[in-house]
C-alpha cells in the first residue's frame, strides 16, 4: 500500500472530510492513487471506477477491506451515459467532490499499436485513442462540474503524457497517442477557463507521470534509461506532491512528475 504522512485533501483544500474520484482505478496509476488515498484519514469517501470486473480484482478486494469508504463504479469512458450516471450517483450520495483524477489511457490494445509511420495509421484506431485518452476526460469534466462547489477549493486532474507536447516532439511516430494526448491537454486548458467562471476555486491540471511500470509501458521498457522506470507507488507520490503544490494560478497548465512546467 502507498503510504505518506501528508494528507492530500487537507493540503489541497483545508476540508476535514473530503470526497475523491479516481477514474480508471482497476490497475496501474489509478489503483495506486486509490491505495494512497485510502491511507489519508481526512478523506471521507473515495469513488473508483473500473471498466471490467475481470481486470479489477485488486480494486474490488480493497472494497471488501475498506467497506463503505470505498465505492467502486463500473464505467466505460467511451460511453457518455456511463460517465453521466456515475456523476449523478456521486451527486446523490455525497453532493460534492474535492478531488477527481482521470487515469484512463490507451497506447496498445489488441490490434492497436503505436504507429511508427504514416503507413500504419488506421482511422478506427485513431478514433478509439481519442475516445479513451481525451474525449472521456472532457466528458468527465462536463458532468462533474456541478459537484465542484464555488466556495470549496478542489482539483480536477488528468494523467497526460510528455509525448503529447507539440513543442517537445522531436522523434515523431506514435501518431494516435501523441495527438490524443495533445487533444487532452487542449481540453484541459479550455476546461480550466470555463471552470474559472463556474467553479473558480477548482484547479485543473494535466500531469505527466514519467515512464511508470504499468501494463501500458511494458512493451517499451527495454529502452528506458536506468533509474527512469518508476514504480507505481513512486509515481503516485510524485504526482501527489505536484498536486499539493499547485495553486489556482496553475490551473490549465501541464506539469511533469518533478513539478516542472511542460511546453504545449
Amino acid at each position: 500500500m502507498i503510504k505518506q504522512n501528508i494528507s492530500l485533501i487537507i493540503v489541497l483544500t483545508g476540508i476535514n472530510q473530503g470526497n475523491a474520484l479516481i477514474v480508471g482505478a482497476s490497475q496501474g496509476i489509478g489503483l495506486g492513487f486509490v491505495q494512497y488515498l485510502l491511507q489519508q484519514e481526512n478523506i471521507a469517501k473515495i469513488y473508483a471506477t473500473y471498466r471490467q470486473k475481470e481486470t479489477a480484482n485488486e480494486l474490488l478486494a480493497l472494497k471488501i477491506e475498506f467497506g463503505d469508504r470505498l465505492e467502486c463504479l463500473q464505467v466505460d469512458v467511451t460511453i457518455e451515459s456511463d460517465i453521466a450516471a456515475a456523476a449523478a450517483h456521486i451527486k446523490e450520495s455525497s453532493k460534492r467532490l474535492h478531488l477527481a483524477i482521470y487515469c484512463v489511457g490507451v497506447l496498445h490494445e489488441e490490434d492497436l499499436t503505436p504507429e511508427k509511420s504514416l503507413r500504419q495509421i488506421d482511422p478506427e484506431n485513431l478514433l478509439y485513442s481519442f475516445q479513451v485518452n481525451s474525449i472521456g476526460a472532457v466528458l468527465l469534466a462536463k458532468h462533474l462540474m456541478p459537484l465542484f462547489k464555488k466556495g470549496e477549493p478542489s482539483v480536477f486532474a488528468s494523467v497526460s503524457a510528455k509525448v503529447g507536447s507539440i513543442g517537445d516532439n522531436r522523434l515523431g511516430g506514435w501518431y494516435g497517442y501523441r495527438a490524443s494526448k495533445a487533444a487532452l491537454n487542449m481540453f484541459l486548458k479550455t476546461t480550466a477557463i470555463e471552470y474559472s467562471r463556474r467553479c473558480p476555486q477548482t484547479i485543473v491540471l494535466a500531469l505527466h507521470p514519467g515512464t511508470t511500470d504499468t501494463r501500458l509501458s511494458q512493451p517499451f521498457q527495454k529502452n528506458v534509461p536506468p533509474g527512469k522506470l518508476f514504480a507505481v507507488e513512486h509515481t503516485v507520490n510524485l504526482l501527489s506532491k505536484v498536486i499539493q503544490q499547485a495553486n489556482i494560478k496553475d490551473s490549465g497548465k501541464f506539469f511533469s512528475w518533478d513539478g516542472s512546467e511542460l511546453p504545449w
